[in-house]
This record gives structure tokens, C-alpha cells and sequence, in this order.
């Protein structure tokens, strides 16, 4: 496999150890080594040509960022991300040191979990029951049945869903306020009433999930839930911390 460059997963501190079963993108995997830049390192490997989106390298990248952050902080790259050379890298540690430092401070023990919320799609009977527009339009379509009525009930009942999945959404991260060190809300994603991640120190892991389980439980005829992580915490660095191209 010819090097295109050096590619960048993250910065730990300068003692921070590799994992002894990291491995790195590529087939076979890159060699993955440490780059010191002053009291911080970065964690590279070589990159290759035709880099792309594959699930092996993706989960790679993740996989050694998770194994990297079970021995102290990690301030993580997205994948992708190449640089044409060694000095480039350092260069841009360096323009921002004690940026990096407090961000890895702050991540210390902590790990990102991601929760999404989605309208449950097969309670109609108690929409219908609460929503009064629903009930209307549903009895008018029963009178006068036709494609254009069918259309406007399709759209009355998603758009109910959304609205009780989201109302009951909106209680859930004040649920979290003790557990959660910070909150970043995520990216609209289609058929989602909320993505948010939260910075969760590691020890409360279990607690953060409890606290999702019992959410979820309660409001089983609105909502649908997901909670993955731990992740590597991506929403709560700010740009990415060394100059690269994806």
C-alpha cells in the first residue's frame, strides 16, 4: 500500500500510551504512531490513495479513538482527514497548544453519548383521542373518501405524531442536567424530534442510559428512543484541531 500522506486521528497528551491492539485505516490496517508535539502528541498513521467511506476503515477509526480514550482524552479528528506532511501537523498543534490542552483537560473521563427520538408510528388510536384536528379530518374522510382526503388525514396524523413525540422530547434533557457535564444538539435528521449528544463523565455512563430506559418507558406511546455510545467526543471540539483535508 503506497503513503498519500499522514493521516490524523486525534491529539492525547504526550504520555498518553497507544493501545496494544490498536490498528489503524487501510488493508492491511496502517501502522498507527504517536507524532510528539511538544507536551501533546498526535496519533497518525499513513494514509493512502482512494481513500473512501468504508465501513472497515470507518469503524477503524473509531474503534482505535474508543481505545485511545480508555487510557486518558482524546481530542478526536473526524475520518478522513490527511495532511501532505509531518510539518503541516505539528505546525497546527503548535498554533494552538493551550487550545488543545483544555480541551483535553475538559474530556478527561468523559465519553459523548447520542441520543435520537422518533415519533412512535402505530398509536393512532390515542392520537385520535387527543388531537382534535386528527379527529376531524379522519370523520370528514370517512364521509368523503377520496384520494385528495386521504392525503390531508396522512399528513393531519404524521404531523400529530411529530408534534406529542416532540412535546414529549423536549422533557428529556433536563432529565440528564445532573448526570451530563454538556449538552450539544446534533444535525435535523429525517424523522427525528431530537438529536442531541451529551458529555457524560465515564462512571455515569450507566446512569445516563437508566435515565433513557425510564424516559422511553414512560412515554411509550410517543416516542421511540436510541441511545449509542460511548463515542468518541466529536461534539464538543470545536474545529478540527489540526490543519487537514478531508
Amino acid at each position: 500500500m503506497t503513503a498519500s500522506g499522514i493521516y490524523v486521528y486525534g491529539i492525547v497528551g504526550g504520555s498518553h500510551p497507544l493501545p496494544p491492539s490498536g490498528a489503524g485505516i487501510g488493508e492491511p490496517p496502517a501502522p498507527v504512531r504517536l507524532l510528539p508535539a511538544e507536551d501533546l502528541a498526535v496519533v497518525v498513521s499513513a494514509a493512502y490513495p482512494g481513500l473512501r467511506a468504508r465501513r472497515r476503515d470507518l469503524m477503524a477509526h473509531q474503534n482505535l479513538l474508543l481505545a485511545l480514550a480508555a487510557a486518558g482524552p482524546v481530542l478526536p479528528m473526524r475520518f478522513g482527514m490527511v495532511a501532505p506532511d509531518e510539518a503541516t501537523v505539528l505546525a497546527g498543534v503548535a498554533a494552538r497548544r493551550s487550545e488543545h490542552a483544555a480541551v483535553l483537560e475538559r474530556l478527561d473521563s468523559r465519553v459523548e453519548m447520542n441520543v435520537k427520538i422518533m415519533p412512535v408510528q402505530d398509536n393512532l388510536a390515542a392520537l385520535i383521542r387527543e388531537d382534535p384536528v386528527v379527529r376531524r379530518i379522519r370523520e370528514e374522510t370517512r364521509r368523503h373518501p377520496c384520494y385528495e382526503a386521504n392525503v390531508r388525514l396522512g399528513e393531519a396524523v404524521a404531523a400529530g405524531l411529530r408534534r406529542r413525540a416532540a412535546e414529549a422530547a423536549a422533557l428529556l434533557p433536563p432529565q440528564f442536567a445532573e448526570i451530563a457535564d454538556d449538552m450539544c444538539p446534533g444535525p435535523d435528521v429525517d424523522g427525528c424530534v431530537l438529536n442531541a449528544s451529551f458529555l457524560v463523565p465515564r462512571r455515569e455512563e450507566g446512569r445516563f442510559r437508566g435515565v433513557a430506559e425510564r424516559f422511553a418507558a414512560d412515554h411509550l406511546d410517543r416516542v421511540e428512543l436510541r441511545v449509542t455510545g460511548p463515542l468518541p467526543c466529536y461534539s464538543f471540539v470545536a474545529a478540527e484541531p489540526v490543519p487537514a483535508r478531508a
